[in-house]
C-alpha cells in the first residue's frame, strides 16, 4: 500500500489547498531545498510537538536554504485553526483524500496504540531544487525528530 521514496527519485508533484483554501504546489519550490512532512492529525499531542519543532527551528531551516511544508488529511478550517492556536510561520496543505501521501509513501499500515491501522505515516521527505528526494523517513518519532532532521541535514 505505500511506495516509499528513496534518494535519488523524483519527487511526486501536488497541488492542494493551504489553511486559507490557495492552491499550493510542489513546483511554487522549484530552485530551493523544501522539506515536506506528513501528520496524521492537527491539535493531536504529536502532531502540534512536531508542528511546533518545526516552528521553532524555522530560522534556522531557512537560514540553510530549506522551506518547510506540512501535509495532512485535515482540512483547511483545521489547518486555519492550527496555524493560529500555535503560530505556525509555514504552509500546512489539505490532503483530504490522502492521494498525495499515497504518491508520497505516507499512507499505509502503521502500528497504533498496539493496532495494525491503515492511515497517515508520520514521514519527512527532504526535496532538492532539482526536483528529486535528497532524504526520505518514514515513521519518525515526533519528538526530537526535527533536532535529528537539521543533524542529518548539518543545519546549524
Amino acid at each position: 500500500m505505500s511506495n516509499q521514496l528513496a534518494v535519488g527519485d523524483p519527487a511526486p508533484s501536488f497541488t492542494l489547498p493551504d489553511a486559507d483554501g490557495q492552491s499550493v504546489s510542489l513546483a511554487e519550490f522549484r530552485d530551493r531545498s523544501v522539506v515536506v512532512y506528513f501528520y496524521p492529525k492537527a491539535e493531536t499531542p504529536g502532531c502540534t510537538t512536531e508542528a511546533c519543532d518545526f516552528r521553532d527551528n524555522l530560522a534556522s531551516l531557512q537560514g540553510a536554504g530549506f522551506s518547510v511544508v506540512g501535509i495532512s488529511p485535515d482540512g483547511p478550517e483545521e489547518l486555519a485553526s492550527f496555524t493560529s492556536n500555535h503560530g505556525l510561520a509555514f504552509p500546512l496543505l489539505s490532503d483530504v483524500d490522502h492521494e498525495v501521501a499515497k504518491a508520497w509513501g505516507a499512507y499505509g499500515e502503521k502500528q497504533f496504540k498496539g493496532e495494525t491501522v491503515v492511515g497517515i505515516i508520520r514521514s519527512t521527505v527532504v526535496v532538492g531544487p532539482d526536483g528529486t528526494v535528497q532524504h526520505a523517513e518514514y515513521g519518525v518519532d515526533a519528538k526530537g525528530h526535527v533536532a535529528r532532521l537539521r543533524e542529518q541535514l548539518n543545519v546549524a
